[in-house]
């Protein structure tokens, strides 16, 4: 506790207001139903009513009230979000060590599919497979996941290869090491740095994505709280001169900003240089 307490004192201002950002929003997340003055769903008045002391933000396109969709929806874009990248992570580390590790024909098979599929934009990817399987939440995590695990594959792979033709692999090879144990005891412990950095920004596209799969109508189905949905749904008070649809996409900004600054934080710290 001591050594995260000192090595915070040494944050900068912008990791530390990244830092603040994520937390915030993790609390708004936990405690939703606390801090929502009304339901999720729940019809509170007539639509498109203005801001009030009742309706912090107003109402949206059927009445719903707006300020608690927006902490709902930190629960559900924000949850679904970390869920997606834990498994686009634990999918793309597992296959791009086992690459480095076993070499030869695996190495070239893994190689050429993830070759393959990243010469296909991305949201045409996750569009054309979402419209093919469904757009269901688990269709959607699903794919996106395995989508992004291809990135995750090459950094793993980059990284790891770098490790395992020091000394001391070959060593714990010599000993009698499992691949379980050299991919837990030797290769993760020293990749942990630039793989913790990727997880950050995977996270940021893969919230982006998400938000933008459910403005264009793939993403969260309505009427679950989502933020990309709800800058749809209201997109036409824009032209009344009402900046209630910006609301949701200012807090899907302020969260992208917030992890990507932990995340230079981080990059800058494990890289050595000096301020």
């Amino acid at each position: 506790m001591s050594s995260f307490l000192k090595t915070l004192r040494t944050a900068p201002p912008t990791a530390l207001f990244g830092m603040f950002i994520i937390t915030l929003y993790i609390f708004v997340a936990i405690f939703a139903p606390v801090i929502a003055p009304y339901g999720e769903r729940e019809i509170v008045d007539a639509e498109f009513m203005p801001w009030s002391t009742e309706y912090l933000l107003g109402t949206d396109n059927l009445g719903r009230d707006m300020f608690s969709r927006i902490i709902y929806g930190a629960r559900n874009t924000v949850g679904i979000a970390v869920l997606t990248t834990i498994l686009a992570f634990l999918v793309g580390t597992v296959l791009g060590i086992l690459a480095a590790i076993r070499g030869g024909w695996l190495d070239q098979l893994l190689g050429r599919s993830v070759d393959v599929l990243m010469a296909i934009p991305s949201l045409i990817f996750k569009l054309l497979l979402l419209t093919i399987f469904g757009t269901s939440v688990l269709s959607m995590v699903v794919i996106i996941a395995l989508v992004d695990s291809t990135r995750v594959f090459r950094l793993a792979r980059a990284v790891s290869m770098n490790i395992v033709v020091m000394d001391y692999i070959e060593a714990a090879r010599l000993r009698g090491d499992g691949l379980w144990r050299l991919i837990t005891r030797e290769i993760l412990p020293n990749a942990a740095a630039p793989l913790a950095a990727e997880f950050g920004l995977r996270f940021c596209f893969v919230f982006l994505a998400i938000s933008a799969l459910s403005f264009l109508g793939l993403g969260i189905k309505p009427p679950t709280a989502d933020w990309g949905s709800m800058v749809r749904d209201n997109a036409s008070l824009i032209s009344f001169g009402d900046i209630t649809p910006l609301v949701p996409a200012a807090a899907i900004a302020f969260l992208t900003i917030g992890v990507n600054f932990v995340v230079d934080w981080m990059l800058h710290r494990a890289s050595g240089l000096k301020d």
